[in-house]
């Protein structure tokens, strides 16, 4: 029996990306990261989906800080686009509705929908949770925003679909895993993550990134955050197109070594074919 551990409540986006990359596994929901992090990591679960960034709210806070320390690998990536639907309990209608409750995050992107309809909002701590809360209830005028999956999870009536204001709005997870194997070198598409600290010199960042330029390496992402909350002690984090073993990243990797005091690959993985950028942009 394969586990898959994620942050939230069944029915939550997590849910929806786990249940739909691994369709088999069996799903194992937890509090926080750290906890998800730590079923992977203790073996309660076999692989962990951990969000990590959104395209319309930016990176998921604390992840990036968690993910060097959490003795994991990534092994994969995947896409949810994130589709809305107000949900009430059975023989509730949508003229019903007087007040929704959802994560704080999902609440603006519906704000026409909602305005519309005479709908007021209030924040819950989990949108999945929102749902398991009202099919607990009795209420006839309350409704929840949350996935299609947390209404089949929960027994609610989906009143309205896709309600989100931008048809855009997209998660990106890692998949975790306590195995460090790699693709191997021209099995198809392939990320590189990692983490570094450049030394103390002038311009080293700079000079650290001219290593991907000159070798003809697309960064995709590049991120700074600061170490134990102090300013002097910045880490960033970094996807590459591309394999390690790939001449020309073996080089960016290397003029990046020299620059640098710490440097940890976290992850060489399938790049999801659906994003990937191939070296173009």
């Amino acid at each position: 029996m394969v586990r898959i551990a994620f942050q939230g409540e069944l029915g939550s986006y997590s849910h929806q990306a786990s249940a739909e990359t691994y369709p088999d596994h069996v799903p194992v929901p937890c509090t926080t990261f750290e906890d998800a992090l730590d079923a992977v990591r203790d073996g309660r679960a076999d692989l962990g989906m951990i969000a990590i960034e959104n395209s319309t709210y930016g990176r998921v806070a604390d992840v990036h800080r968690l993910l060097p320390h959490s003795g994991l690998r990534i092994v994969g990536e995947t896409f949810v686009r994130v589709r809305i639907a107000l949900m009430a309990r059975p023989g509730v209608a949508l003229s019903d509705i007087r007040r929704v409750r959802a994560h704080l995050v999902l609440l603006p992107q519906c704000a026409a929908f909602l305005r519309a309809h005479g709908i007021a909002a209030e924040s819950a701590a989990d949108s999945a949770g929102a749902a398991a809360a009202l099919a607990a209830s009795d209420l006839t005028d309350e409704g929840a925003l949350a996935s299609e999956l947390a209404a089949a999870q929960y027994g609610l009536d989906i009143l309205a679909r896709d309600i989100e204001d931008t048809d855009h709005n997209t998660t990106r997870f890692l998949v975790m895993s306590r195995d460090s194997a790699r693709p191997a070198l021209g099995e198809g598409p392939t990320k590189t993550t990692f983490v570094f600290r450049v030394r103390n010199l002038p311009a080293a960042l700079y000079k650290a990134m001219g290593g991907f330029a000159t070798n003809g390496v697309n960064m995709t992402k590049l991120e700074s955050y600061m170490v134990d909350g102090a300013f002097t002690a910045t880490q960033f984090y970094a996807d590459i197109e591309g394999h390690p073993d790939d001449p020309a990243v073996a080089r960016a990797l290397e003029e990046l070594d020299y620059f640098t005091d710490y440097l940890e690959i976290l992850g060489v993985y399938p790049a999801d074919p659906d994003h990937f950028d191939g070296g173009h942009r």
